[in-house]
């Protein structure tokens, strides 16, 4: 699996769960979904991403996360 499709899964399992909490919880939890989609639009026009920098450390691998295979 590569950097990006790592950070797009985590990000999205971040939300879910987040939303999750807001129900069962708090809806202070919104405030986390705010962060990582905040998060995930800085990297965007930015290139910066807290958790790709740690996952390449960790030895994955960048990659063409939306190429077609085939």
């Amino acid at each position: 699996m590569t950097i990006e499709r790592v950070v797009m899964a985590f990000a999205g399992s971040m939300i879910l769960l987040s939303l999750l909490l807001s129900l069962l919880h708090s809806a202070y939890w919104l405030w986390f979904t705010a962060f990582v989609g905040a998060n995930l639009l800085q990297a965007a026009f930015t290139g910066f991403c807290p958790l790709a920098i740690v996952l390449r450390f960790l030895g994955l691998k960048p990659g063409a996360a939306f190429e077609r295979k085939g």
